[in-house]
């Protein structure tokens, strides 16, 4: 189990069921069930998949400057010199 993973009895589960499940809907924590003290099932929510990956960063990805045109820098593969004659 994760660190700080939420655990709770299967019992004390039964009894506060539609309570928990509306606590994992709200803040996203995962809560880990167990059974006679082992990890038997894990609470988590519900998450839809993107129907495509395509654009899935839109809103996230800002790009500053133009990254089509070269920069004015020398690559050492451009340069001739290898590594060991810079050390």
């Amino acid at each position: 189990m994760a660190t700080g993973t939420k655990t709770i009895k299967a019992s004390e589960f039964k009894a506060k069921c539609l309570q928990l499940m509306d606590e994992v809907a709200a803040t996203g924590e995962e809560i880990v069930i167990t059974k006679n003290g082992r990890p038997v099932s894990k609470l988590m929510p519900y998450r839809e998949k993107p129907k495509s990956w395509f654009g899935v960063d839109r809103d996230k990805i800002v790009i500053l400057g133009d990254i089509v045109e070269p920069i004015d820098v020398e690559w050492e593969a451009e340069s001739g010199r290898n590594w060991d004659d810079l050390l």
